[in-house]
């Protein structure tokens, strides 16, 4: 996992909070809030100049990878699920944030069961995370209505897992969680108004339609 640092320059360099730092997030002690610029000197210098307009194309790629930080996807896996979700029969911004948000790491994380999506992603990874009782270690299995996430009690993460449900990130409609045993269910796909995100899917599908 890159450090702490280059984690929160994501951040700032999005101009959102991306919660990639959980508990420095929580603690108003991220990146983006202590120094509300871009990094690097020119972001300082920005800060009391009046910026140029950003092109199409450059508020395109921002949306793009403000949505490729956030969920942590590769861009090449990004833009499988913009091939994919074009297919689907609803509009595609919203049947791309549907398979992003039912990724399990994303849902591990969803449930307050992580303080980010890369320790949900390392949970998963490491066997850590089962799925209707069966142990699934592929971070961006889709998860469906009616499927069961849980983490063992007494599993050797229960404690980063007790911390991070410590920090009382709210549970989105779509999912329901028990803390005391550490399972969730989905309960129904995810729809647009359940999904908090700080990108515009629209631009992001933009850029993508030009390549």
């Amino acid at each position: 996992m890159a450090p702490r640092r280059s984690l929160e320059k994501l951040s700032r360099r999005a101009g959102v909070e991306l919660g990639l730092k959980g508990a420095r997030q929580v603690a108003g002690k991220s990146g983006r809030i202590r120094r509300p610029y871009p990094p690097g000197q020119q972001g300082r210098l920005q800060q009391g100049r009046r910026r140029k307009r950003d092109s199409d194309y450059l508020l395109q790629l921002k949306e793009k990878q403000k949505l490729q930080w956030f969920y942590g996807v590769p861009a090449g896996q990004l833009r499988r699920y913009v091939e994919a979700s074009r297919r689907q029969p609803q509009a595609t911004g919203e049947a791309l944030l549907r398979e992003l948000e039912l990724r399990l790491d994303n849902a591990v994380y969803r449930l307050g069961f992580a303080g980010t999506r890369a320790q949900a992603r390392q949970f998963v990874s490491h066997g850590h995370v089962s799925v209707n009782g069966r142990r699934v270690n592929r971070p961006s299995y889709q998860l469906r209505p009616g499927d069961t996430v849980a983490i063992k009690p007494g599993n050797a993460v229960e404690p980063l897992v007790r911390d991070a449900i410590s920090l009382g990130f709210v549970v989105p409609a779509w999912l329901k969680a028990d803390q005391d045993t550490l399972t969730g269910q989905v309960r129904h796909n995810p729809a647009r108004a359940e999904i908090d995100i700080p990108a515009d899917e629209n631009r992001a599908l933009e850029f993508f339609a030009k390549y």
